[in-house]
């Protein structure tokens, strides 16, 4: 009885926690750049004196799915898509270095080149900082030009490289911002084989489709879990009566 209960007990509350997986992973459709979250269950025997009937169910989530997104050409300038395998570096909230696929960008108030979410694309020597009243194009290694309003591409000038990188893919976590860094903290050395499409942003991973039909699967299990709840509650009031009758 132990073990139905815990088991079905873990499995419903771990199954709402895939939900919410698959709730963010359609909510991000339209994100670009966006890498889906993937989740797996795994059993774990409950460690201790007396338990040794008892096991949990826990949600293992296995990181993100990594595989590319499509794509599409945008004619914007500020506009910059991965090719393949690599990774834009930015600055994340903290300071720190992260790493994201969403190459759509802006510059800010200040002048520096940031992600929509205000986050400061990295160069070889930190954040890239754009002359006022400048027009930018970025190259396909990651370079950023400025060219003054107005004037022809004889006048360009070299303002910044972004820093592209490509550690290998087990060596990334996820983290709660949406930003991928190294499990060991460090930053990841810069790749000059990484390469950048202009013009063009990479929309997110998700299969809206798969995600539908996973959100049906999760609810499908959760009602699962409440019934054998429900099937050891009344089996437990039987063996109570019983109980009773011998008595």
């Amino acid at each position: 009885m132990d073990r139905l209960i815990y088991i079905a007990m873990s499995g419903a509350k771990h199954t709402l926690w895939q939900q919410a997986s698959t709730a963010q992973n359609l909510a991000n459709v339209t994100t670009t750049g966006y890498r889906a979250e993937s989740n797996a269950f795994r059993a774990l025997p409950v460690s201790g004196e007396g338990t040794k009937t008892r096991a949990f169910v826990v949600d293992s989530t296995t990181g993100a799915d990594l595989s590319p997104g499509v794509i599409q050409h945008t004619g914007r300038e500020l506009d910059v898509a991965v090719q393949g395998k690599g990774w834009l570096a930015v600055q994340a909230a903290d300071g720190t270095e992260a790493y994201t696929r969403n190459g759509s960008f802006q510059i800010s108030a200040n002048g520096v080149l940031q992600t929509r979410n205000g986050q400061n694309v990295m160069g070889d020597g930190g954040p890239i900082s754009i002359p006022p009243d400048n027009d930018i194009t970025v190259a396909k290694d990651g370079t950023v030009s400025a060219i003054p309003t107005g004037q022809t591409l004889t006048s360009v000038t070299a303002v910044g490289r972004i820093k592209l990188v490509n550690p290998p893919e087990t060596d990334l976590v996820k983290g709660q911002d949406g930003l991928f860094r190294l499990k060991s903290g460090q930053p990841a050395p810069a790749d000059a084989n990484v390469a950048l499409a202009s013009n063009s942003l990479e929309s997110s991973n998700v299969n809206m489709v798969d995600a539908l039909v996973n959100m049906i699967a999760q609810a499908r299990s959760f009602e699962m879990q409440t019934k054998l709840l429900t099937n050891a509650q009344n089996n437990d009031a039987k063996a109570g009566q019983l109980l009773n009758l011998n008595g």
